[in-house]
């Protein structure tokens, strides 16, 4: 009888260090899962800023355009050196957001993670850019402002 109970508390040792093996695996792969979601999570804050930006930079663009064809009735933008570094910052923003959105799906492929893993997304440019501040509209003239 101590035969079997002997063998008994071997194969129970056995199992349990199999047990706490697979747990510590398990929980590496949770630890460093966790770690890739959040490095996607700080690259969306940083395109969802860049985004902003970039509204900010177009905004800024028509108000110039609008002006311009409004106060100098003047539509031809050749060598208007404003109206140039206004496209190329937009130009340069709009790469940083395709390099880091490269940057989420390079990580989302080498760790295997699914978009149903990212619970929290930010809401895509399309969407970001249909925001409008009513605040920062400009009132056509002649008609009265509105107060806040």
């Amino acid at each position: 009888m101590s035969k079997l109970w002997d063998d008994l508390k071997d194969n129970m040792k056995e199992w349990g260090n199999a047990a706490v093996e697979k747990a510590e695996e398990v929980s590496k792969v949770a630890v460093a899962k966790t770690e890739e979601l959040t490095k996607i999570s700080k690259i969306k804050l940083d395109i969802h800023q860049l985004q902003r930006d970039s509204r900010r930079e177009k905004e800024a663009l028509g108000k110039l355009v609008y002006e311009q064809a409004k106060d100098d009735n003047m539509v031809n933008f050749t060598g208007n050196s404003e109206f140039f570094i206004h496209v190329e910052k937009i130009s340069i923003i709009s790469k940083d957001i395709s390099e880091k959105e490269n940057e989420i799906n390079r990580i989302k492929a080498e760790y295997n993670i699914q978009d149903t893993d990212l619970s929290d997304t930010i809401e895509d440019e399309s969407v970001a850019d249909e925001e409008i501040i009513p605040s920062e509209l400009e009132t056509p003239e002649g008609s009265e402002e509105q107060s806040e």
